[in-house]
């Protein structure tokens, strides 16, 4: 061990300058601020940011080594190390960068004709039938699974019922407002966007149907973490003490929100990314509330913590819409990609605390409990489903 200003950290990392990826949202917000504020320079390590253009590219680019990690889907880190819908690679979740913060947005059309919530929109799509487009962000992502998974709930079939298309996220207010469809799942600032622009309405946000669900995390290559296991805990280190100190005050993301509202990252306007990052939201249709669930990026390591439990949730969710056509080993699948052991030793450079559980419990919006028990038992639960 060497001593470093007032930490302790493991050996010198064996590659300095790290090529990280993201995508415009503000949830690449603890990336960001760990290269503008030099929490990377502290544990010896520079990161190069490259914008990118869509999730399938992130993960080409990761896959191939032409980046190092990235911000990435969490359920795009899992299609991928299970082969769905190309060659499979071994992936590694290094942490989770935030919780809660997504939403559903359907056009403001459809919420004039009553769909303000799922069942409205159910009641609509029977009594008005026709071609009910709707958009996510990559096949096995994360917006997918909230789409699919609120659809659901509401007695919608996502498989059968309407039609399913893939945007980048920063393309959804836009596609909406041209209308090439009803409706879409995106991380912020785009359904802020599509309702300050009042052709949007947002019906859903994603901690309504999971409360501090994960959300995208640091993802890279198996075979980069395992060449470069002390640059990737230099990175998850940095990482985590930006995502603490956004998390520190208000002030604080105020400062992350002109940050990020650059060209060079979310390239938004401070007012369309502030609002829900600081838990204000405006529905775009008359309704506003502060929502204690918001985004969050620390929570004092709670919403950092890779649990098995998160990534099996999406192979369940893989399996019970036909993505994967047997069961998995859930967890020895999930032991393998998320690399706890190396998290934990990063947090423990960063000061920041760990659990001591693997698996975690929480109650979705359908009164569902997922803790990571019996995944293929839950996969196989649902009415609607492909396995039904």
């Amino acid at each position: 061990m060497t001593v470093k200003g007032n930490f302790a950290t493991a050996a010198k990392p064996e590659k300095e300058t790290v090529r990280v990826g993201f995508l415009p949202l503000t949830d690449c917000a603890p990336l960001v601020m760990a290269s503008v504020l030099g929490f990377d320079e502290k544990y010896g390590i520079k990161i190069v940011m490259s914008r990118e253009h869509s999730w399938s590219g992130m993960r080409d680019r990761l896959t191939s080594g032409s980046l190092d990690a990235g911000h990435v889907l969490y359920g795009l880190m899992y299609g991928a190390q299970m082969g769905i819908g190309g060659a499979a690679h071994k992936m590694a979740v290094l942490m989770n960068m935030s919780q809660n913060g997504q939403s559903i947005t359907v056009s403001r059309s459809l919420a004039q004709a009553g769909a303000i919530d799922g069942p409205g929109l159910a009641r609509l799509m029977q009594a008005q039938p026709r071609r009910y487009t709707f958009a996510q962000t990559f096949l096995t992502g994360n917006h997918a699974m909230w789409l699919n998974y609120w659809l659901a709930a509401s007695g919608i079939d996502p498989l059968n019922d309407c039609a399913m298309v893939t945007v980048p996220p920063s393309q959804m207010a836009i596609n909406l407002g041209a209308g090439h469809m009803d409706g879409f799942c995106a991380g912020e600032p785009w359904g802020e966007r599509a309702a300050a622009d009042r052709f949007g309405v947002t019906v859903a946000t994603s901690q309504q149907i999971w409360r501090d669900h994960p959300g995208k995390v640091l993802g890279a290559s198996a075979a980069f973490v395992d060449a470069y296991p002390n640059t990737a805990r230099a990175l998850v280190a940095a990482i985590l003490e930006a995502c603490r100190w956004i998390d520190a005050s208000l002030t604080n993301r105020q400062a992350t929100t002109e940050v990020i509202a650059s060209p060079a990252f979310v390239n938004a306007g401070r007012e369309v990314i502030e609002p829900r990052l600081l838990g204000f939201y405006d529905n775009g249709f008359g309704r506003r509330w502060k929502d204690p669930h918001c985004l969050r990026f620390h929570a004092h390591g709670a919403a950092n913590y890779p649990y098995l439990s998160d990534g099996m949730w999406f192979m369940t969710q893989h399996r019970r819409w036909g993505l994967l056509k047997s069961d998995p080993d859930y967890l020895g699948v999930a032991t393998e990609v998320n690399r706890i052991a190396l998290y934990r030793e990063a947090a423990e450079m960063a000061s920041v605390a760990s659990p001591r559980a693997t698996l975690r419990s929480s109650t979705l919006m359908d009164g569902r409990v997922w803790d990571g028990t019996d995944p293929a038992g839950y996969a196989a639960s649902f009415a609607l489903s492909a396995l039904a």
